[in-house]
């Protein structure tokens, strides 16, 4: 029988496809130390926050945590995506890591020495942000280096499980931790974790950007860049869209005790649900790897995000409006993962660097602004309005800016256009 062979089908998967793990050494070690560093900086980030609140008694202390993080992570997310793409990205990560390691055995000195001071503990935040900024950039680079393309989609599920999870377990651990032995354990531990991380990253080999000509890389260039590319734009702005207009977060307190007559436990419930969402998309994330049609999967999971929030701003029973949410928190891991891939895969070496500095600030920037946008229209008109007024504003938005950007639709992973 004579022919051209077809090529072969893919193995159909339900769960998590785990082929990088299998077939790369690198990234399997790489993966497994981010898992468990992942898990202990969520524990600090706890710890950190209880003993603001036990030195002050002020919740709005406890606030400014979040903006000492905030600043520097979006003010040193461009810059560090340019440092990623001058310097060898290994001796960057190990280099921010080793900082973020650092800086979590000065919390636990401190706590062993009875040194309580605010200050300390916002320098501290401050400081991890910073290397965070520096760190998020190298190692999202450097991925593309260790696996073939039509292995990333798995990639970036197994990086969500990996955030989703350390998100959701890591504060329980933390809080359980510091109950019971204080908070120099708590810090003590994740030190002890970034064992793990630091090990994968000095295996890797030396990863200096494609076509490196000497000097430092600049942030315009990379900015010009993203001028010209659509499909990449895209990707920020679906996401903008969903994190902007439908970003009902900030608006839990007040819809837990309106709608649902809760309290705390409640809150805790509604700010668990789409993080459970997007845990079992990244665990039931098998066939996306089938997927070709990058973008157009983007834009129906970021519609499915806008949809499900509106959806939730109209319930009244509180499982009803936690399946919404979890609904919601799933669409945006599948958005998340080719995102993620699309920018990987369709972007020069030379420039995934910067291009995850934007990436860090969008993701950093956006929910910030969704909150600041959901608590002014709630105080003027009501949360139903705010919430579902949001989502729907988030699929019109979308829509417009498929119809403008219409090639973003077509864009075919087996032939990625920027």
């Amino acid at each position: 029988m004579t022919g051209t062979a077809s090529p072969p089908r893919q193995k159909r998967r339900v769960f998590a496809d785990l082929t990088p793990l299998r077939t790369s050494a690198d990234y399997r070690r790489l993966w497994v130390g981010g898992t468990i560093s992942w898990m202990g900086q969520a524990m600090t980030a706890l710890a950190i926050s209880l003993q603001v609140y036990e030195i002050t008694g002020s919740s709005f202390s406890v606030g400014l945590v979040g903006l000492f993080s905030l600043v520097p992570l979006v003010a040193f997310g461009l810059y560090g995506g340019a440092i990623a793409d001058t310097v060898d990205r290994r001796k960057l990560g190990l280099h921010s890591q080793s900082g973020l390691a650092v800086l979590s055995v000065a919390l636990a000195a401190a706590a062993l020495l009875g040194y309580h001071r605010v200050w300390l503990l916002y320098t501290v935040v401050a400081l991890q942000a910073v290397c965070g900024a520096l760190n998020g950039p190298a190692r999202s680079a450097m991925i593309p280096k260790l696996l073939p393309p039509e292995q990333l989609p798995a990639a970036n599920a197994l990086n969500s499980v990996t955030m989703t999870s350390g998100t959701m377990l890591g504060p329980v651990l933390g809080g359980v931790i510091v109950g019971w032995w204080g908070y120099q354990a708590a810090y003590l531990i994740d030190a002890v974790t970034f064992v793990a991380a630091l090990y994968a990253m000095w295996r890797l080999p030396s990863m200096l950007p494609e076509g490196r000509t000497g000097g430092r890389a600049s942030v315009m260039d990379g900015l010009r860049f993203l001028a010209t590319t659509p499909n990449i734009r895209m990707t920020f702005f679906s996401d903008l869209a969903a994190m902007v207009f439908a970003q009902p977060k900030a608006l839990f307190p007040a819809v837990a005790v309106l709608w649902y007559g809760g309290d705390a436990r409640t809150v805790g419930l509604l700010v668990a649900a789409p993080a459970v969402g997007a845990l079992l998309g990244g665990l039931f994330s098998g066939w996306q790897g089938r997927i070709q049609r990058h973008g157009l999967a983007i834009l129906l999971s970021v519609a499915a995000w806008g949809l499900a929030i509106a959806v939730f701003g109209l319930t009244r029973n509180l499982w009803l409006g936690l399946l919404f949410l979890a609904l919601a928190g799933c669409a945006d891991t599948i958005s998340m993962v080719f995102r993620s891939t699309m920018m990987q895969t369709a972007t020069p070496d030379g420039m995934r660097g910067r291009l995850q500095g934007v990436f860090i600030v969008v993701v950093a920037g956006g929910p910030r602004l969704g909150d600041f946008l959901a608590g002014t229209v709630a105080d003027l008109t009501s949360p139903t309005m705010a919430i579902t007024g949001g989502g729907l504003a988030c699929v019109l938005l979308l829509a417009l800016l498929a119809a403008r950007w219409r090639s973003f639709a077509r864009y075919d992973a087996r032939t990625p256009e920027a």
